[in-house]
């Protein structure tokens, strides 16, 4: 297997499909990754020479494509920065609600977690 920017990626599969493995990269970034490189995305992953990794690498580098641990923290501090401001987006993160205007009342289960039944209590007799 090929190792790129500290991902694993298949070399059985080709490798405008083999790209996306790195966090960051996408079907079509891959495509224009390829393009730059001027490398065929037909070609397996396996089959690659290491001029043309290297080619692959620095276009990614050069582009100045956030991946991996790189884009991870800049997520991360685009959370933090939210939510020190206090502003909405940055609540309902802290809050762990849908943050885009999606309705609470019903569904949001992936935000909200399993299902706590709050309500009436039957009466003691």
């Amino acid at each position: 297997m090929a190792r790129l920017f500290g991902t694993e990626i298949p070399n059985e599969k080709r490798i405008e499909a083999s790209l996306p493995y790195i966090y960051g990269i996408g079907r079509s970034t891959s495509k224009r990754i390829l393009e730059q490189a001027g490398i065929n995305p037909d070609i397996r992953t396996g089959q690659l020479t290491d001029e043309q990794l290297t080619k692959i690498v620095q276009v990614i580098t050069t582009d100045g494509i956030l991946i991996e641990g790189d884009l991870r923290r800049e997520k991360q501090s685009i959370l933090k920065r939210l939510t020190s401001i206090n502003c909405y987006r940055g609540q309902r993160h802290r809050r762990g609600l849908p943050v885009r205007g999606q309705r609470t009342r019903t569904n949001a289960r992936t935000r909200k977690g399993k299902k706590k039944t709050v309500g009436a209590q039957a009466k003691k007799k």
